[in-house]
C-alpha cells in the first residue's frame, strides 16, 4: 500500500512538473512578425518606425512581447521570394508587406500565414483579395486605391506651370494599380489639353533614360507614379529632375523630403501605423479573411521651395496656401 501511494505521489509530481514546464514555455512564446520590403530599409525607415509606433500604442514592446524580423530586397525584386521564404522558415506568425511586389512574393510563399499589407494601390486587381469588404484569404491590410489622386497631381502641375502642354509620366507597366492611375491621368490630360509621354521605369537604369527621353521630347514637367524601383532610387530621381530643370510631382512625401519638388498623395506613414492594428487583431485570433481592407482617409500635399529655387520656379501663393507642409 505504501509503495502504491509513493508511486501515485511521484506520478502526480511528474504531471505537475510537465504542466508547469509546458505553461512556462507557452508563456515565453513571443509573437514573431516578418516585415518584407522590396526596396531598401533606409528608404522605408519612416514607415517602419510608424508601424513600430502603432505597435507600441497597442502595448507591444519590441524584444519583450513581440519580435520583428526585417528583410529588404534593396530594389532587386528577384530576391523577394527567397526573403519571404526566410521569414517563413523563421516561424513568422504574421508577415507585413511594404508594397505590392512584397505582397505578391509573400502570397506565393504561403497560403496559411497571415499577410498584412501596409499599402497597395489595387489589392483586388492584383489578385490579393476577393474584395475590399471580404478579403477571403490570408491577406488583408490597407489599400491606397484612389486613382483620382493622379488626376489631381496633373492639375497641380498645371497650376505651377500655367502654360504646361507636355508631361512625361514615369510609371511601371508591371503594376496593375498604375494602369488605373494612367487612365485617370489621361482623362485629366484631355480636360487640361496636355499631351502625355508615358515612360516605363522597370529598373534603376531606366530612370536616367526616362529623363533623357523627356528632355528630347520637350516635356515641360514630370509626373512620377510609385514603384519599388523608383522608391529605392529617390536621390537619383530628384537629382536628375534638377539637372533636367523639370518640375516634378511625386506620389509620396518621402521623395520631397529627399529633395523633390512636390507630392500629393496618401500619408503612407499613417497607413503603416494603422497596419499595426491588423497585426494586433490577428495575434488575438482574428482571421485575415474576416478583416475588411481599409482605404486611405488622410491625404497630404507637400511643397519643397528649395527644390523650386534650384530649377528657377516660383510656386504661386494660392498653391502654397493649400500645402499641408512647406519645406523652405
Amino acid at each position: 500500500m505504501i509503495r502504491k501511494r509513493l508511486a501515485l505521489y511521484c506520478l502526480l509530481i511528474i504531471v505537475l512538473l510537465i504542466t508547469d514546464l509546458a505553461a512556462a514555455q507557452q508563456a515565453k512564446k513571443v509573437p514573431r512578425i516578418g516585415f518584407l520590403v522590396a526596396s531598401n530599409s533606409s528608404a522605408n525607415s519612416d514607415r517602419i518606425e510608424a508601424f513600430r509606433q502603432g505597435l507600441r500604442e497597442l502595448g507591444y514592446v519590441e524584444g519583450k512581447n513581440i519580435v520583428i524580423e526585417y528583410r529588404a530586397a534593396e530594389g532587386k525584386l528577384d530576391r523577394l521570394p527567397g526573403l519571404a521564404a526566410e521569414l517563413i522558415d523563421h516561424n513568422a506568425d504574421v508577415i507585413v508587406t511594404a508594397g505590392p511586389a512584397d505582397t505578391r512574393a509573400a502570397k506565393k510563399a504561403t497560403t496559411t500565414i497571415p499577410i498584412v499589407m501596409t499599402f497597395d494601390n489595387d489589392p483586388v486587381g492584383n489578385g490579393f483579395v476577393a474584395s475590399l469588404a471580404r478579403p477571403g484569404g490570408n491577406i488583408t491590410g490597407i489599400s491606397t486605391l484612389a486613382p483620382e489622386l493622379s488626376g489631381k497631381q496633373l492639375e497641380l502641375l498645371k497650376e505651377i506651370v500655367p502654360k504646361l502642354s507636355r508631361v512625361a509620366v514615369f510609371g511601371n507597366s508591371t503594376n496593375p494599380g498604375n494602369g488605373l492611375a494612367l487612365r485617370e491621368i489621361e482623362r485629366a490630360a484631355g480636360a487640361l489639353k496636355v499631351k502625355l509621354q508615358i515612360l516605363d521605369v522597370l529598373n534603376p537604369r531606366d530612370i536616367e533614360a526616362a529623363f533623357r527621353t523627356a528632355s528630347k521630347g520637350r516635356d515641360e514637367a514630370v509626373l512620377v507614379l510609385g514603384s519599388p524601383v523608383i522608391n529605392s532610387q529617390r536621390t537619383q530621381l530628384v537629382d536628375l529632375a534638377v539637372k533636367s530643370r523639370l518640375p516634378a510631382i511625386y506620389y509620396t512625401a518621402e521623395v520631397v523630403e529627399a529633395g523633390g519638388l512636390m507630392a500629393y498623395g496618401v500619408n503612407r506613414n499613417d497607413l503603416a501605423r494603422r497596419a499595426a492594428t491588423y497585426v494586433d487583431k490577428i495575434l488575438k485570433g482574428a482571421k485575415p479573411a474576416d478583416l475588411p481592407v481599409e482605404q486611405p482617409i488622410k491625404f497630404e500635399f507637400i511643397v519643397n521651395l528649395k527644390a523650386a529655387k534650384q530649377i528657377g520656379l516660383t510656386i504661386p501663393p494660392n498653391v502654397l496656401g493649400r500645402a499641408d507642409k512647406v519645406i523652405r
